[in-house]
């Protein structure tokens, strides 16, 4: 080579993020760009790692995150989350997030929407206010670049933008609400954001009909960026939900990623024998479907979800009004006894005794305790266990739900379609461990101990394949060229440590991360390094 480099990873065993087999080579960094040499080429360089040994494979990217106000501004006053939320990612090889996941980002929205919104979003965040911002260029620029380890991208929220212009109403837009909703999703994706997403169970995009995600879905499709869904239902009606998930990709035209997809709640266990060859037919029929997964049994998410959709109608402040009525109170015991027609109804498919509380501000006591075990010691019931604590914390309350069959998540890991998500909730508390856990976790417990795939599948998921379908240009792949996002690690021992009980221990075995050709983890450490920048799609 000619001039020196300025960092050169040596007698690697590198994994590129294609697939193919891994093969011993040496890899240069220069100017932030990847050069793929023989193993053993003479090269200068400013620094030399001798990584033998380990596996030598691009930076994970976690296509399913909701980091989106981890590095944005917060409201006066309120402190900035602890760093190590931030790190986790980092520390077990995740070099790009995308994040504005299930139906939420922090954009956009129409100026006199901002103040409802806003305190939406400290809800759904749950590190305090959140600012929010009217388009994607206006959320780029709040990213603090002194709090950025990696990169991150953002898909368009369906229920942010739906609440950025017509609040949280349970009612059908009118035409012009729905070509505003197009407009500002327009601008969002010209700008560069990654795609549209929708949480179809969660207010306010649960009172979105199906030809509603279709219009949106279309502007996706103009740009060639893909309808990213968590489904209307993934307990006793997935199969029905994803239908219509197929139904809008077939009629916009625009890919279908399906969000961590699973079969859960005691009426759906097994389903994957079903949904995952449904995904595969109609693939091999034109539709170009992917989805992701995590890999393990527990989800984690609001409290108030919990509830039927009706009493979240109108927004945080409703929410919280209604709920010190016993008449309220009542009406959701019934309606999580009986069901309600399209609702997920997770507490009816399982019950208190599978739900935990992760995050509760002022009743740290209760963090990592069931809520049926917290109800029977203060001899209420639990819905009103819930009740009370929603409105202890204004509604900030996160939780996780323990839904899920090992068979199927072993079944969606395996499958041709997936890749690798946390959906990580970077929450102080007791956040669930995949945040901190989950790339490690496939690499050394279902790649290496349970042989689930491939050590070059189990990559690919993690990098080449979600970066093809996120248009993530010359990241995923090692390759002349690319963008110096590099994570080493060493095969063998390689495993995820983060538990229930302590969530953000870092993983062993993962070295060195490399973050836009800065060493940002060294022997398993954090650097000084903030190499993270806002990745725009275009």
């Amino acid at each position: 080579m000619g001039r020196p480099v300025d960092l050169l990873l040596r007698g690697g065993l590198l994994v590129d993020g294609t697939g193919a087999p891994a093969r011993e080579a040496d890899v240069a960094v220069a100017d932030g760009r990847i050069t793929v040499l023989p193993a053993g080429t003479p090269a200068a360089a400013a620094e030399v790692l001798d990584v033998s040994g380990r596996a030598v494979a691009p930076g994970f990217i976690d296509v399913h995150t909701h980091s989106d106000a981890l590095a944005a501004p917060l409201g006066d006053g309120v402190p900035e989350p602890a760093d190590d939320l931030r790190l986790a990612p980092l520390l077990q090889g995740v070099t790009t997030e995308i994040c504005g996941n299930c139906g939420t980002s922090l954009f956009p929205s129409l100026p006199k929407r901002l103040p409802e919104l806003a305190e939406h979003l400290r809800v759904t965040f749950g590190i305090g206010p959140v600012r929010p911002a009217v388009d994607f260029d206006a959320f780029a620029a709040g990213q603090d670049p002194a709090l950025r380890h990696n990169h991150i991208a953002s898909l368009v929220g369906h229920g942010t933008l739906r609440a950025g212009v017509m609040g949280f109403e349970d009612r059908p837009p009118r035409p012009d609400e729905l070509d505003a909703m197009c407009a500002l999703l327009d601008r969002a994706l010209e700008q560069g954001a990654a795609g549209l997403s929708t949480g179809l169970i969660y207010p306010p995009g649960t009172y979105a009909a199906t030809e509603e995600i279709v219009a949106l879905a279309r502007v996706a499709a103009r740009h060639g960026k893909p309808y990213v869904t968590h489904l209307r239902d993934e307990m006793s009606q997935v199969e029905s939900a994803l239908e219509e998930a197929l139904e809008i990709a077939e009629r916009s035209g625009a890919a279908l990623q399906v969000s961590h997809h699973k079969t859960a709640g005691r009426h759906a266990w097994g389903a994957t024998l079903r949904t995952l060859p449904r995904l595969e037919r109609a693939r091999a029929a034109g539709v170009d479907v992917l989805c992701d997964v995590y890999p393990y049994t527990a989800g984690s998410t609001v409290l108030h979800a919990m509830l039927p959709p009706w009493a979240s109608e109108g927004g945080v402040g409703a929410l919280l009004e209604r709920l010190g009525r016993e008449d309220v109170r009542d009406r959701i015991r019934a309606d999580i006894a009986t069901g309600v027609e399209g609702w997920e109804n997770t507490v009816g498919n399982g019950g208190w005794d599978l739900i935990a509380v992760a995050a509760a501000r002022s009743r740290p006591e209760a963090e990592g305790r069931r809520v049926a075990d917290l109800a029977a010691e203060q001899g209420v019931d639990p819905v009103d266990y819930v009740c009370d604590l929603l409105l202890a914390e204004r509604g900030e309350v996160t939780i996780i739900s323990h839904s899920m069959r090992e068979e199927d998540v072993r079944r969606v890991l395996a499958g041709p379609l997936s890749m690798i998500g946390s959906d990580g909730v970077p929450k102080p508390g007791r956040p669930h461990p995949r945040w901190a856990g989950s790339f490690a976790r496939v690499l050394g417990h279902y790649a290496r101990d349970q042989r689930l795939l491939s050590l070059e599948r189990a990559v690919h998921k993690m990098s080449g394949l979600p970066a093809r379908r996120f248009g993530l240009t010359g990241r995923g792949v090692v390759r002349d060229g690319a963008v110096a996002d590099l994570v080493v690690f060493d095969p063998g021992t390689v495993c995820d440590r983060a538990t229930f009980e302590r969530p953000l221990l870092a993983p062993e075995g993962i070295g060195t991360v490399v973050v836009a050709g800065r060493v940002a983890v060294r022997d398993g450490r954090p650097t000084a390094a903030r190499a993270g920048e806002v990745v725009r799609v275009r």
